[in-house]
């Protein structure tokens, strides 16, 4: 780990919502060593356990389950999680689409039936579990709000550089009402994961949302 970049971090003030984003980053690219340096941090600034849990859950969309595996374990190092059922049997498939419907609807608005309509022409499945798993099982989970939700969303898709992903999310981020200040922020300090490229990348597709958003 570059002790320079370790220096900045532990001198450096976070918001919750930035540390939940780089712990997110930070698990998708499996840089082990930052991930547990930003726990550490989290821990020491007494974020509560659950909105880490939740974080880190919603990871095994973006990277699957390995990655969500291997980081939900080090993360229980840090914050030990309470045993429960492992089926929640009150939750039926009916209300988790409902559910799904209505969250996927918040992030993506009127174009929600388009991009619907897109990703079934070439899957049907994948629009189902879209709904079903993606916005229904995890992202309208409770713990975290769909803000916080959205600005960890934004971190994984700019380190993994998925440019129209990213862009829906930017813009979701807006329609939650979070301020562009905040976004940019989150998307400045990944570079502090060693390598300013997520950055680079993540802030060309901010500016392009925001270019086209003015011309509206």
């Amino acid at each position: 780990m570059n002790k320079a970049i370790l220096d900045t971090i532990k001198n450096k003030k976070f918001s919750e919502d930035e540390l939940l984003a780089l712990i997110s980053a930070a698990s998708v690219l499996r840089k082990e060593k930052l991930f547990k340096v930003f726990l550490s941090i989290c821990k020491q600034n007494k974020i509560k356990s659950n909105k880490v849990y939740e974080t880190i859950l919603q990871t095994y969309l973006f990277a699957g389950f390995p990655s969500a595996i291997v980081s939900l374990k080090t993360t229980n190092d840090f914050f030990p999680v309470k045993k429960k059922k492992f089926i929640d049997e009150k939750t039926s498939k009916k209300d988790t689409i409902k559910e799904g419907i209505k969250t996927c609807k918040k992030i993506y608005g009127q174009k929600f039936y388009k991009l619907m309509n897109n990703i079934s022409s070439y899957s049907p499945e994948l629009a189902d579990w879209l709904v079903i798993e993606g916005y229904g099982k995890v992202l309208s989970r409770k713990g975290l709000n769909l803000s916080e939700r959205e600005l960890s969303i934004i971190s994984i898709l700019t380190v993994q550089k998925f440019e129209s992903q990213l862009y829906s999310h930017i813009n979701g981020a807006f329609r939650q009402k979070i301020n562009r200040k905040k976004i940019k922020k989150v998307i400045i300090n990944l570079e502090l994961l060693g390598n300013k490229s997520y950055t680079k990348f993540g802030l060309n597709i901010f500016n392009k949302f925001i270019t086209n958003k003015k011309q509206y």
